[in-house]
């Protein structure tokens, strides 16, 4: 029988899991603020190991989008350690008592958080992504091993000395946070099989990783993050103020998966709407794809959209737009093509709105708001591990409680069951 490869750092990531358990709520943001001020202290180091990263990237070719999530600079990073602050700042969940009553017995039974124990990540071009995981995890108390594309190795190498040099200056096992460097695909399938360490993988990524990663896996996998989001501009929306949100949802960062990818309008408004949308995103590089009835109405503004054009999520400025009868047919567009990610209605009229909130199911569903709120640190969670698009266990942003799970705590005196 052949061996895991990865064998030795499942066993150093459960023996440092075991480790965590002993810290309380200030070790671990003691812990978390060093990590933030390795990270200013070697930043001048990991821009330059992201600055390597963009030369090969550019080099073997990468898409825009990809060029834009694998990008450092002094702003982004100062965003993360922000982000760092607002972890810290929030409650600690472990050991927390969900809830707790005394039974007809007299014993006290309670349900308490506890961490998961270890955690695989699987991403790829989000450097960003490695602090992220490594704070969220710590702050639970889990134990953590990633695997990042090999689009940003060298950033995160430079990102994990930095992050290794925080858990040594406060005695922390550096096997509480590891990073897979070998680009060989193999080792994502030995981390899927690794299921006697790891107790639940994220994949961070296409279909495809997504696709591998259910079918691999021996232990559970949280899917989302790919985003095929919609909005629906109702008849009674005010179309002035729908405008900005349109935009704020598509041009202010298209490679994201909460970007706006099918703009879906009542049939009544399409012709007075449609032509502002045109004037007000083409001269910002958005390519307008348009079903009969809307390019009807955008003409040389728009292109016929392709079969499955409206099942594509395009990380880009390329924009699906379809005229409808109105809130139901949207809502039926809605579950036939969305990824449940998130969706938005634009409307004054609250039974429209109430009646698009119940339909949908997508994990995170907005009024009158750009689908772009769908964020940890917009939630005011800190972070995100990821964005869960599947109904077990945690949905949409994933923060600090849904790296938890819980035991039963049974406090009785000397009971024995009858």
């Amino acid at each position: 029988m052949t061996t895991n490869p990865l064998l030795p750092m499942g066993e150093k990531a459960r023996e440092a899991s075991y480790a965590l358990l002993g810290l309380g709520a200030a070790e671990k943001n003691a812990l978390l603020a060093t990590i933030s001020a390795q990270i200013h202290a070697h930043q001048e180091s990991i821009l330059a190991a992201n600055a390597e990263d963009m030369i090969r990237a550019e080099q073997a070719g990468l898409s825009g989008a990809m060029l834009d999530r694998l990008l450092l600079t002094p702003e982004r990073l100062a965003a993360i350690r922000a982000d760092i602050d607002t972890v810290i700042a929030l409650a600690d969940p472990v050991g927390v008592d969900i809830e707790s009553r005394l039974l007809e017995n007299g014993m006290r039974l309670a349900r308490r958080r506890i961490p998961l124990g270890v955690i695989g990540v699987i991403y790829e071009a989000r450097p960003n992504v490695t602090v992220d995981v490594a704070v969220l995890a710590l702050k639970t108390g889990n134990a953590v091993i990633m695997r990042g594309g090999k689009e940003t190795v060298r950033s995160n190498q430079a990102l994990l000395i930095a992050i290794h040099a925080a858990l040594t200056e406060r005695g922390v096992p550096t096997d509480a946070v590891q990073l897979i460097d070998d680009p060989d695909r193999a080792l994502v399938t030995a981390l899927l099989n690794l299921d006697s360490h790891v107790d639940m993988v994220i994949p961070r990524g296409g279909a495809g990783l997504h696709q591998l990663c259910k079918e691999q896996a021996r232990m559970p996998v949280i899917t989302g993050g790919i985003g095929i989001c919609h909005m629906f501009i109702d008849q009674a929306a005010d179309l002035h103020r729908a405008l900005p949100l349109i935009e704020n949802a598509k041009v202010q960062r298209p490679t994201v998966c909460n970007a706006l990818d099918t703009l879906l309008v009542h049939e009544a408004v399409a012709d007075a709407l449609l032509p502002e949308v045109a004037s007000r995103l083409r001269p910002l590089g958005v390519t307008l794809k348009a079903c009969p009835k809307a390019l009807a109405a955008l003409g040389a503004d728009a292109e016929a959209a392709g079969e499955g054009d409206f099942d594509t999520e395009w990380l880009s400025l390329v924009l699906g737009v379809k005229v409808v009868s109105g809130v139901d047919e949207a809502i039926t567009h809605i579950r036939t093509h969305s990824s449940e990610h998130s969706e938005s209605v634009v409307t004054e009229d609250r039974s429209v709105a109430d009646r698009f909130v119940a339909a949908i199911n997508s994990s995170a569903v907005y009024v009158n708001a750009s689908t772009r709120f769908t964020d940890g640190s917009q939630f005011g969670l800190g972070a995100e591990v990821a964005v869960s698009t599947q109904k077990l266990h945690a949905r949409g942003p994933m923060g600090l409680e849904a790296l938890t799970t819980y035991k039963w705590v049974g406090t009785g005196d000397y009971h024995a069951r009858g």
